[in-house]
Formats: C-alpha cells, sequence, structure tokens
C-alpha cells in the first residue's frame, strides 16, 4: 500500500511542478539569451575545461630569437585534441620565469574567448 500512495505524491508534486513552468510567459530562447546578458547581478563565466597532460617532449626552436615549445599529451577521452603545444616560456607565481621538462605532470585549463 505504501508503494501506491508514494507514486501518487510523487505524481502530485511533477503536476505541481508543470503547473508552476506553465504558469511563467512563453519567450524564445534568444530573448531568454538576452535577458540573462542584460541582468547586472549575475556574473558570466567563460566557458572552460581542465585535462591532466604529460610534457611528451620538448621541441627546440629553429630561431634563437624564438622560444622553444614543449608537446603535452592530454590524458582523457578525446582522441583528436591529444597534443597539445605551447611556447616553454612561463612564469611563477613569483613572477620568475620557468620552463617545463620532459615527464613532467601538468594540469591544463582551456578557455574559451569572447
Amino acid at each position: 500500500m505504501k508503494l501506491k500512495t508514494h507514486r501518487k505524491e510523487s505524481n502530485a508534486e511533477t503536476h505541481a511542478s508543470v503547473e508552476k513552468e506553465l504558469a511563467k510567459p512563453r519567450m524564445a530562447k534568444s530573448a531568454r539569451i538576452a535577458e540573462l546578458n542584460l541582468d547586472l547581478t549575475r556574473i558570466p563565466e567563460q566557458p572552460s575545461t581542465s585535462m591532466v597532460g604529460t610534457v611528451d617532449k620538448i621541441i627546440p626552436s629553429p630561431r634563437p630569437r624564438q622560444p622553444e615549445n614543449a608537446r603535452i599529451a592530454v590524458h582523457g577521452p578525446v582522441r583528436r585534441n591529444q597534443d597539445l603545444r605551447i611556447e616553454n616560456t612561463l612564469t611563477d607565481e613569483n613572477g620568475d620565469e620557468v620552463k617545463l621538462k620532459k615527464g613532467a605532470h601538468v594540469n591544463v585549463t582551456v578557455a574559451a574567448r569572447d
């Protein structure tokens, strides 16, 4: 008997949430996005993702004035973008220049631009 009562309560809850949603005015998706962009209290964040990787290879520069590159092998299910190449001129939290070494474990964060 308790099982039937539980089902009735969940149906009532679902019905209430559907009624609440239908009470809102209908609005196009583009209008909802524009409304969110105009909201000054909302702080929009850029989409980003973080991945774990390992420095696979240090590629020397072809010219003396250009910095060397580091090839990073990204671990994860994405087969298409497993290798990333970045300039091997980085700064630490103190502002000192540092370089990646082969075999170093790194966290890579990729963020979208506007």
